[in-house]
């Protein structure tokens, strides 16, 4: 769930960034390394998230998002909403992977025999 949520995040804020040049006056250049910056960054980290520092990462990354809204202020809330669906996404899937984990262990235990 947490690499949809930042491939749709990398979408959003990659929109943002013609928004940036034509409606607040934003340099050309500043736009486009802020926002396909940040939009790489969420779609490089989709691709990262077997690792535990690329979730650390997606948490900068919703930092940052928000932080757009500076420049166009819709971003604030489009920010906030991604970052709530992350964390929604991140910790339900840190329970489920819990889950997950204690029903095989309770498996394993009922097959060879051990009660646990």
């Amino acid at each position: 769930m947490c690499a949809a949520v930042l491939a749709l995040e990398g979408i959003v804020v990659a929109l943002s960034t013609p928004v940036m040049v034509v409606v607040s006056g934003v340099s050309l250049g500043t736009a486009l390394a802020v926002g396909l910056g940040v939009a790489a960054a969420c779609l490089v980290l989709a691709g990262m998230l077997r690792s535990e520092a690329a979730y650390v990462a997606g948490w900068v990354v919703q930092v940052a998002a928000i932080g757009i809204g500076v420049v166009v202020p819709m971003m604030f809330l489009l920010g906030t909403v991604f970052a709530l669906l992350w964390g929604t996404a991140f910790f339900l899937g840190r329970r489920i992977e819990q889950d997950r984990a204690a029903a095989y262990a309770a498996y394993e235990a009922r097959d060879s025999g051990d009660p646990a």
